[in-house]
């Protein structure tokens, strides 16, 4: 697989499976943080941050969500990159239904950026990355630590754009008072953020990258576990952590509703739809009518990226035509008690 070496670009320079066949996710680079505090070395300002993202990554996809969620559409800029990556890696490709061109740094692959930050840099390149535009560097690109960055340290700006900014989003919010960590529920939301990582968000992934049919047993085996476990769970809450939409739920989210079209069966998690729980597909429907979330969602380029993007799992790099799913449908959630926060409550 490719990464940089000393800086260097290189297309062989890591497998992604141990000699058990387990799929092995590396660690993120970029650690640094953004804080609530203006004496700090990346403090939360509004048009200070950029990301780079692709819709197609559901650790990317976590980042969008957040910004979306709390109206920080203004205050915090996005690039999107092309969904199908090749030996280059992911790349800026703005004559491209659903991409952009580099808009900070004029780069071709994101990869250059990594550089910029980092001239000696030896890491995969991945997605999200948090760009400082002051600093010309890189803050952070490990998805869940940008996710609470988001959600926490700008909360003051989301806050503030939203009682008195202006916005020129297509919903005409300029940032929403949504607290998705609230006080109280940090300890559970933390736990559940854990409790699905390995079997549900890497798991699906454990599975697709397995090369071993034990290694494969033993994921798809703690995968649709930890998905009847869940599954059962949600028969008597509205959401993972209760009665509030949180962080968790995004983490949940950006997996579920790539699972029957990619993961169920470019993955060979084929088990069981998400479409055929009780309770997961209506939770599922829910969280993608609320506001905001559904505007995140670029399901042709979670296809293309996906089916055409590992060669080892799917060498004709055919996209599959479904199933189609139809996420507009009436969930009936709302009955059971809870909301989303106020401020993502539908105008009447």
């Amino acid at each position: 697989m490719n990464k940089l070496v000393d800086g260097e670009w290189r297309t062989d320079a890591y497998e992604t499976t141990n000699e058990d066949g387990e799929f092995e996710r590396q660690e993120t680079t970029f650690r640094d943080r953004i804080e609530d505090d203006p004496d700090a070395q990346f403090p939360a300002e509004a048009g200070r941050y950029h990301l780079y993202v692709s819709y197609a990554c559901p650790w990317a996809h976590r980042t969008l969500l957040v910004r979306a969620l709390k109206g920080l559409e203004d205050a915090i800029t996005v690039d999107v990159v092309d969904p199908y990556r090749d030996e280059g890696g992911w790349q800026f490709t703005p004559e491209k239904a659903g991409c952009t061109a580099d808009s900070i740094n004029g780069f071709d692959y994101l990869r250059e950026a990594y550089v910029a930050a980092d001239p000696d840099a030896t890491c995969r390149v991945t997605v999200p990355v948090l760009w400082d535009k002051k600093q010309d560097t890189i803050v952070n690109n490990e998805s869940e630590e940008i996710l609470r960055m988001l959600d926490t340290e700008m909360h003051g700006v989301a806050a503030s754009e939203a009682s008195g900014g202006s916005s020129d989003s297509s919903d005409g919010v300029a940032g929403r008072d949504v607290d998705l960590y609230p006080e109280g529920y940090q300890d559970e939301i933390d736990e559940i953020i854990d409790e699905i990582y390995e079997p549900i968000n890497n798991g699906v992934y454990r599975a697709g990258f397995a090369s071993s049919q034990s290694a494969y047993d033993e994921a798809v085996e703690e995968l649709f576990a930890a998905l009847d476990h869940w599954d059962s769970v949600l028969g008597d809450q509205r959401y993972l952590a209760g009665d509030r939409l949180t962080e968790a739920d995004i983490c949940m989210f950006t997996t579920l509703v790539r699972f029957d079209q990619v993961y169920h069966t470019h993955f060979m998690c084929n088990r069981q739809h998400i479409h055929e729980y009780d309770n997961l597909w209506p939770y599922l429907r829910d969280l993608y009518q609320t506001p905001s979330v559904a505007e995140t969602v670029n399901m042709d380029h979670i296809t293309e990226h996906y089916y055409t993007t590992h060669p080892d799992v799917n060498p004709s790099g055919i996209i599959a035509a479904g199933p189609d799913i139809d996420f507009e449908a009436d969930h009936d959630r709302d009955e059971m008690g809870g909301s989303p926060p106020e401020d993502l409550l539908p105008l009447a």
